[in-house]
């Protein structure tokens, strides 16, 4: 309970310990914040780790020189697109035993599942950048879909560059505003309730079109 509470201080409060860990470890937070962004994309049992608001807030201190923004970029987009590449061969491998083992698993939904990245794969793929937890279990589920490896490098690599850009240039820019400056702990906030949107509003128009 104490460090599940702990995770979610952490989440909420991100740019607090940030600046904690920069004055603690100096130079190593870059390997942290790459191990950090490399878990949250890479293994499906840690979505709920920080993605957005982390980079947004990492650009706010770049923004302010405590951090290097270019030594960021090369960081974050290769712990995106490598976590992204764990976690497909992850699913193309574990996922025909998942559900060839499981009860809870029915194979029409594999099934499904492959027919829809056949379809729509590349667009899921760098839309679900921009969704907490989403984001996480997509390239598994491309994995499981067996999604041609090259087709699925191709948007995993734009979708990783495409999200750094926005949240860690967003944050290095805004981040030189006195008024965000001095109010990070709300801009998180503001990040996590906007990133979380999409996903609520899903499930909403979900349940309405069950109910019809």
């Amino acid at each position: 309970m104490s460090l599940l509470k702990n995770l979610i201080d952490f989440v909420l409060h991100v740019d607090r310990y940030l600046g904690i860990l920069i004055q603690n470890y100096g130079i190593g937070i870059y390997l942290i914040l790459f191990i950090v962004v490399f878990l949250e994309t890479g293994l499906v049992l840690t979505p709920f780790l920080p993605g957005d608001s982390l980079i947004f807030i990492a650009g706010t201190y770049a923004a302010n020189k405590a951090l290097n923004v270019f030594i960021l970029f090369l960081i974050f987009t290769s712990a995106a697109i490598l976590g992204d590449t764990l976690n497909y061969w992850m699913g193309s491998y574990f996922g025909e035993k998942v559900f060839s083992r499981s009860r809870f698993f029915k194979q029409e939904y594999l099934d499904k599942t492959k027919e829809f990245y056949r379809k729509h794969g590349g667009k899921t793929i760098i839309m679900a950048r921009f969704i907490p937890i989403i984001r996480t279990f997509a390239p598994f589920v491309a994995g499981i879909g067996k999604m041609n490896y090259y087709k699925f490098l191709f948007y995993n690599v734009i979708g990783g560059l495409l999200w750094v850009l926005v949240f860690l240039f967003g944050g290095y820019y805004f981040g030189r505003i006195p008024l965000i400056k001095e109010n990070l702990t709300i801009v998180t906030y503001i990040i996590v309730v906007l990133s979380i949107l999409p996903l609520i509003w899903h499930l909403i128009k979900k349940k309405n079109y069950v109910r019809i």
